[in-house]
């Protein structure tokens, strides 16, 4: 049975028409009848639940509730829609999101028999391979909302305050289920004892170890990083799983511009040869010129995008990110 204040609290909720706190307290609700070792009624709540978000965000936009108070400064909200099909990935990073988001939808199971579901993902690899991006997945694939982590708002230079904050944001995990992401996790995560430590900043990493070993919410809680060399080995040990990504190889790259550009695209375009050309780019940058090439061509009218459309596309690319061009 639900206790005196989850039910006034899902009364509340409801009355106030805040959804999120709703949804959240419903899940608490199925997570304590886990634990209770009614097993049927809590995977039933969760389902009706994360039916009930599914529906909402096909038919109407959904209120988030957004952070408040000292919170809207360390928290940005959204409610992504994006989906794990939408990604090219390599096979055994799309395995282990399918895995994560399984493991999720069937937490209730998972955890009326004493075990946990991965929830405390570290993501590594170069920029633009697709990170900030799974975090997204995570989120619209679950039904549940996108809380980025402002570093900005997050790492001040007084002594404490980082730390203090670190654990508003580690307690807003329990109150409100989301996808909790720390993009740019090497700012917190360095290697204790480096030769530009400063004590401040261990103490936040010591501070982040502890927190992230005793959360005990339902919330997923992602972090990124394009350095995972400077990374203290403890905060490896922490989480649940590790997610590598690569800059995408040639038959990605030909995959991924075909799914973009194929509406528009005439058919002799040879995605293979531009793949070659555009091999050492990551999947952010591809797609930023497949994305100008559809522009070009509705600025200039044309109906179909050809072979050297693309090829231009891709070359200032290159150039932007400073790839060495000799390819034709």
């Amino acid at each position: 049975m639900a206790s005196a204040d989850q039910l006034k609290a899902l009364l509340k909720s409801h009355a106030e028409g805040d959804d999120e706190r709703f949804f959240a307290v419903a899940m608490q609700l199925a997570a304590r009848e886990a634990r209770l070792g009614h097993g049927a009624l809590a995977e039933e709540l969760r389902s009706l639940v994360d039916t009930a978000k599914r529906r909402r965000g096909s038919d109407q936009a959904i209120p988030i509730g957004r952070p408040r108070g000292e919170l809207a400064n360390l928290l940005t909200a959204s409610w992504p829609k994006a989906r794990l099909s939408e990604m090219v990935l390599a096979q055994k990073a799309k395995d282990q999101i399918e895995r994560i988001v399984r493991e999720q939808r069937h937490a209730a199971r998972i955890l009326e028999h004493g075990l946990a579901p991965r929830r405390k993902l570290l993501l590594v690899g170069p920029p633009g391979t697709g990170k900030t991006m799974t975090a997204a997945v995570l989120a619209g694939e679950l039904g549940i909302p996108l809380f980025s982590v402002r570093l900005d708002g997050l790492i001040t230079k007084f002594m404490g305050e980082t730390a203090a904050k670190l654990r508003q944001i580690f307690e807003a995990t329990g109150h409100t289920r989301g996808v909790y992401f720390f993009d740019e996790f090497d700012a917190i995560g360095s290697q204790r004892g480096s030769s530009n430590d400063v004590g401040e900043i261990r103490r936040v990493l010591n501070s982040f170890l502890q927190m992230i070993e005793q959360d005990r919410s339902h919330s997923l809680i992602v972090a990124a990083t394009n350095h995972p060399e400077i990374l203290d080995h403890a905060l490896f040990r922490r989480f649940d799983d590790v997610l590598q990504y690569e800059l995408p190889v040639k038959e990605q790259i030909a995959s991924l511009l075909r799914s973009k550009l194929a509406r528009l695209a005439e058919k002799r375009i040879q995605w293979n040869r531009l793949a070659e050309m555009a091999q050492g780019l990551s999947f952010a940058e591809i797609t930023r010129a497949a994305d100008e090439a559809v522009k070009d061509a509705l600025i200039h009218e044309r109906e179909r995008i050809v072979e050297s459309d693309v090829r231009h596309m891709l070359r200032e690319r290159m150039e932007v990110a400073g790839h060495i061009g000799s390819k034709k």
